[in-house]
């Protein structure tokens, strides 16, 4: 404040500089978000459907039905990443629509994608059964929620 800043002018521009502050730290999804919240409805609809030998997602986060052994630590990993970057952490970002948090989704998102790219490799290549329908899906969903979210990550200027 100078001098011959009046206090009404000194409060007006304070308050100018935390509107520009928070302008900064968010981001303004539009569109996206919705593609983004439709992709993570369709992850969860992955998570509840068959992923390996009967059991769906979260039965095989947790290690029951056929998804026991050394064959589901992979698939395992993937439920485990797909539901925190791809859901929680997702949902986290489209409340807060912080920039931060579009970084760690995007990352994540990738590191999901990785592992579950690999998830649906050790269903084909172990013996026994593929990747279930519910995988596939899972798996897809996590591609385009990472793409989105890179997409939405890397559009900050």
């Amino acid at each position: 404040m100078s001098e011959n800043e009046s206090p009404e002018l000194a409060g007006l521009r304070e308050e100018i500089d935390e509107v520009e502050r928070t302008t900064v730290r968010t981001v303004e999804l539009g569109m996206r978000g919705l593609v983004i919240a439709i992709a993570v409805f369709v992850l969860l609809v992955g998570e509840i459907l068959p992923w390996m030998d009967g059991a769906n997602g979260l039965q095989v986060l947790v290690g029951q039905g056929g998804a026991t052994g050394k064959a589901s630590m992979v698939p395992r990993l993937f439920a485990g990443a797909s539901l925190t970057f791809g859901v929680l952490a997702s949902a986290l970002a489209l409340m807060t629509r912080r920039w931060r948090l579009t970084w760690v989704c995007a990352l994540g998102g990738w590191f999901a994608t990785v592992t579950g790219v690999l998830a649906i490799w050790s269903r084909q290549s172990g013996g026994g059964q593929g990747p279930g329908i519910g995988l596939i899906i899972a798996v897809v969903a996590t591609v385009t929620i990472a793409v989105l979210w890179f997409r939405t990550a890397w559009s900050r200027s």
